[in-house]
């Protein structure tokens, strides 16, 4: 499946789109971090949570459940907040 990257996560893939294979959010996320070492840890927390500057859509819906199934030709949107002062 297609994965978009944001910005902030670029130095792993290099660019802003990459690929994953998986049936389920968590799978694609491992598959991502075995193609891209590290980000994974980026996105999801020690106690296997989403991280909360982290957002996940997959046909233009919000993703919240890592078990949520997915599709191969589904196209997965990573968004990560910005803050600062």
């Amino acid at each position: 499946m297609k994965v978009l990257i944001p910005s902030a996560l670029h130095s792993y893939t290099g660019g802003s789109k990459a690929e994953a294979d998986g049936d389920t959010l968590a799978a694609a996320l491992t598959d991502l971090d075995r193609r891209y070492p590290g980000i994974r840890f980026r996105m999801i927390d020690e106690q296997n949570r989403i991280r909360r500057h982290i957002r996940f859509f997959v046909g233009g819906a919000q993703v919240v459940d890592l078990a949520h199934p997915l599709s191969p030709n589904a196209e997965l949107i990573i968004v990560q907040a910005l803050s600062g002062g």
